[in-house]
């Protein structure tokens, strides 16, 4: 190799030292900060923030609700066949209103609306 290209090589090779200082620096701050970004990130997926809670807890309300409204549709249409004399509407009607029973108390009172 000419003595011409190895100078110029060198002088490459001392120019780009301070870039290739700062590549390995950060690399090795990579390597140094993963284990918290890892451990951070396992903390997030376990726990469940405040707004995620109450957007499970509306959607359970709401799915009680909906059962409630169901059920005591069920239960007027079958007390309207019992009355006509139908007894296994009666006991239909008996089952879905011991449910009803059941139901009703997990499900908050409305607020006022004091708009009115």
């Amino acid at each position: 190799m000419p003595i011409a290209s190895r100078k110029v090589g060198l002088i490459l090779l001392i120019s780009t030292a301070p870039l290739l200082g700062g590549c390995l620096a950060r690399t090795a701050f990579d390597v140094a900060t993963a284990p918290v970004r890892v451990a951070s990130k396992a903390v997030d997926l376990a726990t469940t923030s405040q707004s995620e809670s109450d957007e499970k807890r509306g959607r359970e309300l709401r799915k009680r609700e909906e059962r409630l409204g169901k059920l005591e549709r069920r239960y007027f249409e079958r007390m309207e066949d019992c009355e006509d004399g139908n007894d296994g509407a009666c006991d239909d009607a008996r089952e879905a209103y011991e449910e009803i029973a059941l139901l009703r108390p997990t499900i908050p009172a409305p607020l006022p609306d004091y708009d009115r």
